[in-house]
């Protein structure tokens, strides 16, 4: 019953922007500022062109057994997806891109849309996070956090050849600009073990090559820092820095929300935080036989979510997409400039060399095994059961 209570739910959304105040403060949205006096009509496109991931029905059974829905439980992995998309976007078609329900899209927006199927064999997929989040500690069908979401595309983007991300998730509030850059240098592989890594894990993803090819040279860099703003509620003395990392051009919003409720922050208003909510259900869509997909139910069309900054629940995750090198050194600058010297209490620290306590940092890699991504998912599968087995043994 509480299950279907959540699948009949529906997100009742305001019509356009009429609800915004008139102001002449600008609005800012992932690195971009608007004018509501002049350009509401822009601000709009520019919303609903982010892909809005939300709680969906009716597809194939997690794990072969597990929810075939994830309403109730999934909003943060929906709003992790929201901000990986937003990755993808911009690697692949540009910060400006923008939707048109009435054009025919790219071949590279289809191929991001198809990521986040809700497939097992879609490498960003509700299934492939529900199982990831496994070896986090999380069982299929409880609701995640925003640090244990962005460890799970940390691991998931191991396999995903396509894209070819770096996913750097900051630890202890601190960013280490040498262990970022170690791990986006890449070096140059010799043919053979490029071949055998990109056999291994291209039949589980639907990927055909490596497009990142086989010369040195800089990985995009998904960068993630899990933060803690306060203790029982965001304290006021961040509320000037965190809405600063809205206006960086290198911006993803961050993830948050409430107690149990997670949003996709994409941008402010004055004291206002502007979001995309998940918690809409809606039916399972597949790819069509060309490759296509049907998308209009991926794009919000409607005015967004506000709330007030400092009913925010202290704990977030902000991200940001840096696509070359040049992009990560003007995201330090700006962060040297806007937040580290001008804050008191800093939101978090960063420090060029990796702290001599701290453990030794190794780059992330694939698993050293002969399988896919696939035939991962299904050994997460036997350990769900087995978990399954071993609670009704203690019942």
């Amino acid at each position: 019953s509480v299950l279907s209570r959540y699948e009949n739910q529906i997100t009742i959304l305001s019509d356009y922007l009429e609800e915004f105040p008139e102001t002449d403060e600008p609005v800012w949205i992932l690195g971009r500022q608007h004018h509501l006096n002049t350009d509401k009509s822009k601000l709009l496109l520019d919303i609903s062109a982010r892909l809005w991931f939300t709680y969906r029905r009716k597809f194939s059974p997690i794990g072969g057994t597990g929810p075939s829905s994830d309403a109730g439980w999934g909003c943060m992995l929906r709003c992790g997806q929201m901000m990986l998309a937003q990755a993808l976007i911009c690697r692949h078609l540009g910060r400006d891109w923008q939707w048109d329900k009435h054009k025919k899209q790219p071949e590279e927006y289809h191929r991001i849309l198809r990521c986040f199927l809700d497939r097992k064999d879609c490498c960003y997929s509700i299934h492939q996070m529900a199982q990831m989040g496994v070896g986090e500690g999380k069982s299929i069908g409880e609701w995640f956090g925003p640090n244990t979401v962005a460890q799970v595309l940390k691991k998931l983007a191991l396999f995903d050849e396509w894209n070819s991300l770096a996913v750097y998730v900051s630890m202890d509030n601190t960013v280490v600009i040498e262990d970022i850059k170690k791990m986006c240098w890449f070096p140059a592989q010799s043919s053979g073990v490029a071949h055998s890594s990109a056999h291994l894990h291209r039949s589980a993803l639907g990927q055909n090559k490596n497009t990142a090819g086989l010369c040195p040279g800089w990985k995009p860099l998904l960068l993630i820092i899990p933060l803690r703003l306060g203790i029982n509620h965001i304290n006021p003395v961040y509320i000037d820095a965190f809405k600063e990392c809205f206006k960086m051009p290198q911006s993803l919003g961050a993830l948050g929300g409430k107690p149990n409720n997670a949003y996709y922050f994409i941008g402010f208003l004055g004291n206002e935080l502007i979001y995309l909510d998940p918690h809409t259900t809606q039916s399972f869509v597949d790819s069509e036989e060309n490759g296509t997909v049907d998308d209009e139910s991926f794009h919000c069309q409607q005015a967004p979510h506000r709330m007030k900054i400092m009913n925010l629940d202290p704990s977030v995750a902000l991200g940001f997409f840096c696509k070359e090198e040049y992009d990560f050194d003007n995201w330090c600058s700006l962060v040297q400039k806007e937040i580290v010297k001008q804050q008191s209490l800093r939101m978090f620290e960063l420090v060029q060399k990796h702290p001599p306590h701290w453990p030794p940092f190794i780059p992330p890699t694939k698993p050293e095994v002969t399988t896919t991504g696939a035939e991962l998912i299904e050994s997460t599968d036997k350990l769900f059961e087995l978990e399954e087995e071993f609670e009704i043994l203690s019942v």
